[in-house]
């Protein structure tokens, strides 16, 4: 388990979800970044969905790292 063998999961507070439905795997940073990118450039041409890309776009650049 990659050094985490101590946590029980059965003590974790998980986002509750159906049981059924299988988790997405984490993104890499690099994807992160592109996924930020294409919610800017999703905001910045306008249209019905601008403004949930924003929101997105902030939400999520603020929980990582400032690429350098």
């Amino acid at each position: 388990m990659d050094g985490y063998e101590h946590l029980d999961l059965d003590e974790i507070d998980f986002a509750p979800m159906e049981h059924d439905i299988e988790r997405l795997r984490l993104l890499t940073l690099d994807e992160t970044y592109e996924l930020i990118r294409v919610l800017r450039t999703a905001a910045e041409e306008g249209g019905a969905a601008a403004q949930d890309a924003d929101r997105l776009a902030r939400e999520i650049g603020a929980r990582i790292p400032s690429k350098s």
